[in-house]
């Protein structure tokens, strides 16, 4: 089962690799991890997309979390409203005479042409995961060279009610 959940922590070195330990010892896959600075300073805020085998589990990685010194607070944001985003940057064979082809593909996507070569163009797409494998799906017939993707970034949506089961920690 998917899991996205939410950590603010301090930014001191050696938290990710605390806290992704959790995830290796009880062996959850972390399928994507972003990281970056928050509004405050001193302060950053991660996003784990991982597979855990039950909520049980999931409920058991958030009290581990809670437990290391320097996490802040910790959320499993995946049964709220959220806005979720991902970034992706791919590499797509083309030849000039094909990018006009290619230019109106991308288009309806709000993806954009970053840099053109003589045989490849590199396109940016953002949008939830969804929307990334789509235009992936798309472009793989014009041969795509290369893809990299950061993984989703989540928030919760604006005031909302927590939904009955929905479980937040937090130590602040």
């Amino acid at each position: 089962m998917k899991r996205i959940i939410t950590a603010t922590v301090n930014n001191r070195a050696g938290v990710l690799n605390r806290i992704t330990g959790l995830f290796t010892k009880r062996d959850f896959n972390i399928e994507s991890i972003s990281v970056g600075h928050t509004e405050t300073e001193g302060i950053s805020r991660m996003t784990f997309v991982a597979n855990v085998e039950d909520e049980k589990s999931a409920e058991q990685v958030i009290k581990q979390l809670n437990k290391q010194i320097d996490v802040l607070k910790v959320q499993d944001i995946t049964d709220q409203a959220t806005v979720a985003r991902e970034l992706a940057l791919i590499k797509v064979a083309s030849a000039p005479a094909s990018r006009n082809e290619l230019y109106a593909l991308i288009e309806p996507f709000r993806a954009t042409i970053v840099d053109v070569s003589r045989d490849s163009v590199i396109i940016q797409v953002t949008g939830e995961s969804s929307k990334i494998e789509a235009i992936l799906d798309l472009l793989r017939p014009y041969g795509v060279k290369e893809v990299m993707r950061t993984g989703t970034i989540a928030f919760p949506r604006g005031t909302q009610k927590q939904v009955s089961h929905q479980k937040i920690s937090s130590i602040l």
